[in-house]
């Protein structure tokens, strides 16, 4: 079944989930092929999938690695997967159902009307997160304002990992030239975006922790996204970003 949109999901444990989340995307009403980006887990998570592509052929896919690379390369894994494979809308997900798949259909309504990036925001229209605890909200708050103050971006959830991306901000950004691989990596691909001269929308969502499995994020992980942003910055001090409408 043809598709102009591939997700792609980076999985690493993900056991108790990756079942029901292939099967709530392919209940959709648009027809999604969906790309699993496995990190060698060891509980199986890839088996599951595996035996899921014979219920689901030529929609459901799978590109396993071994040991864990960090989410950015798996993303840029998936990202190049899917240029090869002519898709024209581009997605990021996480597996857990901290992002509903219902929203996707608004990701992919906001860049055919117009948007090159469509993010989905907890922190467009206020806070919108359900199921974590308050230190965790106002850390991740607080970090996008801080990412906002460094980088000047006008984006209030710049930590965001829901997003569409239309095939041509893909094959414009030099994945060479994306260095982080954690959560900064989210940061300096929209980033990255913006200095190229492409149109970033948010729309709102509503963003649910997860209730099973076991959450990847850390402390770490948000000081090296805090760390991140200054040498980000850096960075494009030294860059020349060919815009957008060079190419049309």
């Amino acid at each position: 079944m043809l598709s102009d949109s591939l997700i792609i999901i980076p999985t690493y444990n993900e056991k108790e989930n990756i079942e029901k989340i292939i099967r709530a995307v392919f209940a959709l009403t648009k027809t999604f092929h969906l790309l699993i980006i496995d990190d060698g887990s060891p509980d199986g998570t890839a088996d599951i999938v595996k035996k899921l592509q014979g219920e689901f052929t030529g929609k459901l896919f799978i590109e396993e690695r071994t040991g864990k690379l960090g989410l950015g390369t798996a993303y840029i894994h998936g990202f190049k997967w899917a240029l090869k494979h002519d898709y024209e809308y581009i997605f990021e997900m996480d597996a857990d159902f901290s992002h509903n798949p219902q929203d996707l259909i608004k990701l992919y309504d906001a860049c055919t009307s117009g948007a090159d990036v469509a993010i989905g925001s907890r922190y467009v229209t206020g806070v919108n997160v359900v199921n974590w605890p308050m230190k965790r909200v106002l850390m991740s708050y607080f970090a996008s304002v801080y990412v906002r103050f460094i980088t000047g971006m006008d984006v209030c959830d710049t930590t965001a990992g829901f997003k569409c991306y239309r095939r041509e901000v893909l094959e414009t950004i030099d994945f060479d030239k994306i260095k982080f691989v954690g959560y900064a990596f989210q940061i300096e691909m929209k980033f990255t975006a913006i200095k190229h001269g492409f149109k970033v929308v948010e729309v709102p969502i509503i963003f649910i922790n997860r209730e099973q499995g076991v959450s990847k994020m850390s402390a770490n992980i948000f000081r090296e996204a805090i760390a991140g942003v200054v040498q980000i910055k850096i960075n494009s001090w030294f860059r020349k970003y060919k815009q957008a409408s060079e190419k049309h």
